[in-house]
């Protein structure tokens, strides 16, 4: 494992920055950064941007100085990079436009769902995760545009997040509560009470992703928002280390315990993905990569 730095050439706020990265572990990133009195707020998805008075302290401190192309390698190399459609802060105006072209002319109901989405306690169920759903949405429904309620109740579903202490939780609260906005927002919005009524009810189908077999609509949301399971090994480890983080504040055996028992409760859904397109694209990775993490005993953000 290495720490590195690439030079100093990004001009922002009257200096330039330098990117400092793992080639093997966030934590041990952090734990460089916090020794060397690199804030918190420096931290950017998978590196830390560092001023050019720091540079040369941090190569003494034992970074290894690379050019900032063999910095992107190694990054991508170790799996840690994050890709552009999962950074949070650079999807602000593609989910603007989608929710406009959804629902022309609520504004105000769109970036009231994107400040909630952006909440400071969120690491995995972030905009970036939202983003992610409307995406597989549009990947295994079959026969253009998924239904708009669909897609409303993939804006709402988590829509209200919390990340409660082991043991605290009470199942399905933030799903009910997420569909308790939707009901009230989209009731003011005018829409049809039959379609109001439907959106609250995907909602409350993404507390146990158990739709019946006849809920075609039920079987997409709940496929898509599950769509992350089945991402390559790499990629479904930074949504494992997201989750960690997302419970920083439980100690790490409660976090295990209930990590497990999340994990054996996707394991047990038959089945996992109910349309043929989403068991065709993510079934198998998905069995692989939970019975991996469960096997492990947790990914703790390495």
């Amino acid at each position: 494992m290495a720490i590195l730095i690439d030079s100093p050439m990004w001009p922002a706020h009257g200096t330039v920055f330098a990117h400092l990265v793992s080639d093997a572990s966030l934590a041990e990133l952090h734990v460089f950064a916090a020794a060397a009195g690199i804030p918190e707020r420096a931290f950017d998805e998978d590196h830390y941007d560092v001023p050019e008075r720091r540079h040369a302290d941090l190569v003494a401190r034992g970074a290894r100085e690379v050019t900032g192309r063999d910095l992107a390698r190694a990054l991508i190399a170790s799996g840690l990079r994050v890709p552009a459609r999962e950074r949070s802060k650079a999807l602000e105006l593609p989910l603007a436009q989608r929710w406009e072209a959804l629902l022309p002319g609520r504004e105000g109901l769109g970036r009231e769902l994107l400040t909630r989405w952006a909440e400071p306690h969120r690491r995995y169920h972030t905009r970036a995760h939202l983003f992610a759903v409307l995406g597989a949405l549009g990947t295994i429904h079959d026969g253009g545009t998924p239904p708009r309620a669909v897609v409303l109740a993939a804006w709402f579903h988590d829509a209200v997040y919390r990340a409660p202490a082991a043991g605290s939780a009470e199942p399905g609260r933030d799903e009910e509560e997420s569909a308790q906005l939707a009901e009230a927002r989209l009731a003011d919005a005018g829409l049809p009470p039959a379609e109001v009524g439907e959106v609250g009810r995907l909602v409350r189908l993404t507390a146990g992703h158990a739709p019946a077999a006849s809920d075609a609509a039920g079987q997409l949301l709940c496929d898509a928002d599950l769509a992350v399971l089945g991402r390559d090994r790499h990629g479904y480890r930074r949504y494992a280390a997201q989750v960690r983080a997302e419970f920083a504040h439980v100690p790490d055996e409660a976090f295990r315990a209930g990590r497990a028992a999340v994990l054996e409760q996707l394991l047990g859904l038959d089945p996992l993905f109910h349309t043929d397109s989403a068991r065709s694209l993510w079934a198998g990775r998905a069995q692989h990569n939970l019975r991996a993490e469960l096997d492990a005993g947790s990914w703790l953000g390495r």
